[in-house]
């Protein structure tokens, strides 16, 4: 599963496997494929520190990358001041705030103990603490920089080719594609509809050659609703140079999702089960779809926040929804491949399905072009 730009990166398959979880990227990049961190759970800087130093110990020497958010879009004070995550929280609406409480009361919720931080804060769309994540991670020999909300801006651009690290953004279309290449990003991921997270309209058949068509002869990565070898081989007949999964990775033995119900609801999801909501971060993000993403998505509801002011808005709630396992509201950011995941099983067990099926898949369009030849 060679392409251009996986002998640039020196990994055996054109996998790029997107994780908020060390352990499962670094297994990625053990099975021969190239395992990308998500940073965007980590507030403090020592967190990302101790997982990159966990990460060096544990890729065995095989390529890795990181992946921030930094929107193009910011949040700003007064002639363009840069705002604290307190003049941010302060910007909150209190009727939002009351429906928060109101929607966890319904379900009897419990509250965090006296003195508990919530553990889901996402200051990490806040430009500030991306920054502050990448001081950390270019002392530490990462391939790659990915960013999932547009281009990162020019100076960062610049940073990272400075220490010779390649710069990917996510794009939902033909335009942002182009967008990224006069920025100077080095690959496009060309994610779509299908996607877990942060996605566009256009779905993954008809964005990627368009991407490709678009950036060309960068190299472009096909993501969204791919989680199948056979899948694989359609992306790079499409033109794509590798794919980059998320979803897929979620219910393997490596990741950490520190709740069993929340496994089992991805275990037991089909296709159809997710929805496009604005619930998690005030961006439409693909995730499972539950009785917090309706409340949000009724058009009796109050609405939700711009990014980054719904992502703090909610934050506590999901710690606490996550915590007690509360069935009806535990969701989590997953893409339409959620109907192909129905085991737990290791990064290397998925590995050696998607080399299987991709072989599968290359046989089978051998044979026909075979026979076409002799018609």
């Amino acid at each position: 599963m060679q392409t251009e730009l996986s002998k640039k990166l020196g990994i055996e398959h054109a996998i790029f496997g997107f994780t908020p979880f060390p352990a499962v990227a670094a297994a990625i990049s053990r099975a021969g494929g190239f395992g990308v961190l998500g940073a965007v759970r980590y507030t403090a800087p020592d967190d990302l520190a101790r997982d990159l130093d966990w990460m060096e110990e544990h890729v065995d020497g095989a390529p890795y990358g990181l992946d921030v958010v930094m929107p193009a879009k910011k949040v700003e004070g007064p002639n363009h001041q840069k705002l604290t995550e307190a003049d941010v929280e302060a910007m909150i609406p209190e009727g939002h705030r009351q429906f928060v409480r109101d929607t966890l009361a319904k379900h009897g919720v419990p509250e965090l103990a006296e003195g508990e931080a919530s553990g889901w804060r996402i200051t990490g769309w806040m430009e500030q603490v991306a920054r502050n994540q990448l001081d950390v991670a270019f002392d530490y020999p990462i391939k790659l920089l990915a960013n999932a909300l547009g281009s990162p801006p020019a100076d960062v651009v610049r940073r990272a080719h400075d220490q010779n690290v390649l710069v990917a953004a996510l794009a939902g279309s033909a335009r942002h594609a182009r967008k990224h290449a006069d920025a100077g990003i080095d690959i496009v991921v060309a994610q779509g509809y299908e996607a877990g997270g942060h996605t566009g309209e256009i779905a993954s058949m008809v964005l990627t050659p368009e991407a490709v068509d678009a950036v060309s002869p960068l190299p472009v990565l096909a993501a969204g609703g791919i989680g199948s070898g056979e899948q694989i081989a359609a992306a790079l007949a499409l033109g794509a140079q590798g794919v980059w999964l998320g979803s897929l990775w979620l219910t393997t033995t490596e990741a950490d999702l520190h709740s069993r119900a929340l496994t089992g609801k991805l275990l037991a999801a089909g296709s159809g089960d997710t929805v496009r909501s604005r619930a998690l971060t005030g961006k439409p993000a693909r995730q499972l779809r539950t009785e917090w993403t309706d409340a949000w998505d009724d058009p009796s509801g109050p609405g939700t926040l711009p990014m980054p002011l719904q992502g703090l808005l909610v934050a506590e709630a999901v710690s606490r929804i996550q915590k007690y396992e509360v069935d009806p509201l535990l969701g989590t950011p997953v893409g339409q491949i959620v109907g192909r995941m129905t085991s737990e099983r290791p990064v290397q067990a998925v590995f050696d399905d998607l080399t299987r099926g991709f072989e599968r898949a290359v046989d089978r369009i051998n044979r026909i072009a075979g026979r076409s030849g002799q018609s």
